[in-house]
């Protein structure tokens, strides 16, 4: 399984969060610590002076902008954190080792992402001043050396060892869930760092050579800063010059050829700005459309002749100023509409003001709390969506509620409770624009509480802090795909649904459950069943894609361990419906097995490594121990092989 197994637990784990006042506490007490790690994975050979002012940028760019999930800045539910346990010294701080991860990560991004010192505004500016730590002596300048030779995962490797005096074991952890593709290979790297002769008695790296907080300061060069100031200068009344032509009357500097004219006077711009030139679908346009979709939704709301504030929400989209709240969805741009966009909805929702634009490829929502008050502007990318991804959209979230406004088609409209399968759904009421009464949302802490979906007909959707809600579907990728509706449909989804929270923010379409397999228990400990859950995005890229392992137990719905998880995948998709996944069980007599299983096309599983043994069929069940690490490879009925989800 090469780490990607999981422990079956008997009961719902439940992880920490780290509020963002805590983790400022971690860096402001260990910000030289923090410094210091950034300073010595970034690249050594970029300049002191920009390595130092990147090293500040990237400790003090750690601080989370909201609450993150125990000390992983990418909450993982399945994903061990072994640096937390037994670390002494500020490691043993859950938020310097939030801080420090965060740094870690940005750390390696950075040294990827070259030329990092390219970007100003990620910087700290100094003007007139070069900073630089003092020097050291013949064993730091050695230790630099030798640093400068490493790739970057290999420099964050030997700094987590000697600086934060980290073991293997914990080093690899931390490597991996800072994004480190192979971090063996980075601890290769960092053992052939050969040891100066004054290390043996404190670590190098905590020499000045290596502290971007005790710096010295130079100035640079006087005369080119003279010459730079006297052409900042030209150029200002340059510009000044340029801007008063351009502004008056006429055609300024003359005919610019085939060029359109400047944004003010484009006329396509103005056409896109005007509130007169907004389409409007027919009010029955849904029902002879050769598609339904957000392009056949009519011009629903009280305020829909409404120029003022029609144009209001046109400017706004076009040039948000610095106080208008801006959010996109993973992938969405949110610049101008290219032409007249359409308009959805215009009306009073929650002592706000909405409006609801569609462009064709994403839905814009204008909020507005009174004229001349607070000012929101939201984007997602809803293009190519069907009758089945565009029942419904978001129209206000106010105090843990959602009000939603229906597609023309929705008849009926009703309120399901994922994980209680067995409960009647509850009548949604709707006024005559299809603006539904508040749903309660799915509580951020305790997720597997209650899931509220809505159900409109057959279809069911679940809201994932988007403005549009994503479509739950079940069966066998591709053609066997259908609604949720049906007892084993909804038992299985009852036991996933809590697992939805880990597919937030990112801009999901629609998100398919596939039970792949089932397989008997050892020890006459019951059955158990393997899920395959995928989520789709609008944009193509950015799938997310879960292995479960559910035991039937005693009738209870709880949810089922996650063995496996990958991103940008096609697994458990229509151009690869196949999965290979396993897990670590214990039996009620203290016993432990290597459970696997395999989808349909799987003839045969073979397991290496901590646990060895093979199976002729889709399932395999070997004795282990606690702990215990595999690798799978199963053979296909095509004679193909394939390795487990990752």
């Amino acid at each position: 399984m090469d780490h990607q197994q999981a422990t079956v637990a008997t009961d719902d784990e439940t992880t920490g969060l780290i509020d963002v006042e805590q983790a400022e506490a971690a860096i402001v007490e260990h910000y030289p610590r923090l410094v210091r790690l950034a300073y010595l994975i970034l690249p050594p050979g970029t300049g002191r002076t920009r390595r130092v002012l990147a090293a500040h940028a990237l400790a003090q760019r750690a601080l989370p902008r909201n609450r993150g999930y125990g000390t992983d800045p990418d909450p993982h539910p399945d994903v061990e954190l072994p640096w937390q346990r037994g670390t002494k010294g500020p490691g043993a701080d859950t938020g310097y080792a939030y801080v420090r991860l965060r740094v870690l990560r940005l750390a390696l991004r950075a040294a990827r992402q070259r030329p990092w010192w390219q970007r100003p505004p990620a910087l700290p500016q100094v003007f007139g001043l070069r900073l630089f730590p003092r020097s050291g002596g013949a064993d730091e300048l050695a230790l630099e050396k030798a640093l400068s030779e490493l790739s970057a995962p290999g420099r964050a490797a030997y700094v987590l060892l000697e600086l934060e005096q980290l073991d293997e074991h914990e080093t690899r952890g931390l490597l991996r869930a800072a994004g480190v593709a192979d971090a063996r290979d980075a601890l290769d790297e960092a053992e052939s760092v050969p040891e100066p002769a004054g290390s043996r008695d404190e670590s190098l790296l905590e020499s000045a050579e290596f502290d971007p907080c005790s710096l010295q300061a130079r100035p640079t060069d006087l005369m080119r800063r003279r010459q730079h100031l006297r052409a900042v200068l030209v150029a200002v009344v340059a510009l000044v010059v340029c801007g008063t032509l351009l502004g008056m009357p006429g055609r300024g500097w003359g005919p610019s050829g085939a060029a359109a004219p400047s944004y003010a006077r484009n006329p396509a711009s103005e056409r896109a700005l005007d509130p007169d030139r907004l389409t409007r679908a027919a009010p029955d346009a849904w029902r002879t459309a050769s598609r339904a979709d957000f392009s056949s939704w009519p011009a629903r709301g009280d305020r829909v002749r409404d120029t003022a504030l029609l144009r209001r929400a046109l400017a706004v989209w076009a040039r948000p100023g610095g106080s208008v709240r801006v959010s996109a969805t993973m992938g969405t741009q949110s610049g101008p509409p290219s032409g007249p966009p359409q308009l959805l909805f215009a009306g009073e929702v929650d002592q706000a003001t909405v409006v609801l634009l569609y462009d064709g490829l994403r839905v814009a929502r204008y909020a507005e709390a009174g004229e001349g008050g607070a000012v929101a502007l939201d984007f997602a990318r809803l293009d190519a969506a069907d009758a089945g991804t565009s029942t419904a959209l978001v129209l206000s979230r106010t105090d843990g509620n959602v009000r939603y406004l229906t597609a023309p088609w929705v008849r009926h409209a009703w309120v399901r409770d994922l994980l209680h399968p067995a409960g009647a759904p509850r009548l949604l009421r709707r006024t005559g624009d299809g603006v539904t009464d508040p749903v309660r949302t799915v509580p951020r802490l305790r997720p597997c509480r209650g899931w509220p979906a809505l159900q409109f007909g057959s279809r069911l959707v679940a809201d994932l802090g988007e403005l549009a809600p994503a479509r739950l579907t079940y069966g066998t990728p591709g053609a066997g795909v259908r609604d949720v509706a049906g007892r084993a449909a909804r038992a299985s989804w009852a036991r996933t649904g809590c697992r939805l929270a880990m597919m937030r923010a990112r801009g999901v379409r629609s998100v398919n459950a596939w039970r792949f397999a089932a397989q008997a228990l050892p020890e006459a400990g019951g059955h158990a069943a393997w899920l395959c859950t995928r989520a789709d995005t609008w944009r193509g890229t950015g799938s997310k894609v879960l292995a479960q392992f559910q035991p039937w137990d005693t009738g209870r719905g709880k949810a089922g361990a996650v063995a496996a998880g990958a991103d940008n995948s096609p697994a458990c998709g229509p151009r690869e419906p196949r999965v290979l996944a396993g897990v670590l069980w214990k039996a009620r007599s203290g016993h432990w097995y290597l459970l696997a299983a395999g989808s349909r096309q799987v003839t045969g599983i073979v397991a290496t490594g901590g646990v060895r043994g093979r199976s002729h069929g889709r399932g395999l069940t070997l004795p282990a121990k606690a702990g215990a690490r595999a690798d799978l490879r199963a053979r296909l009925a095509n004679g193909d092989r394939m390795g487990p989800l990752r």
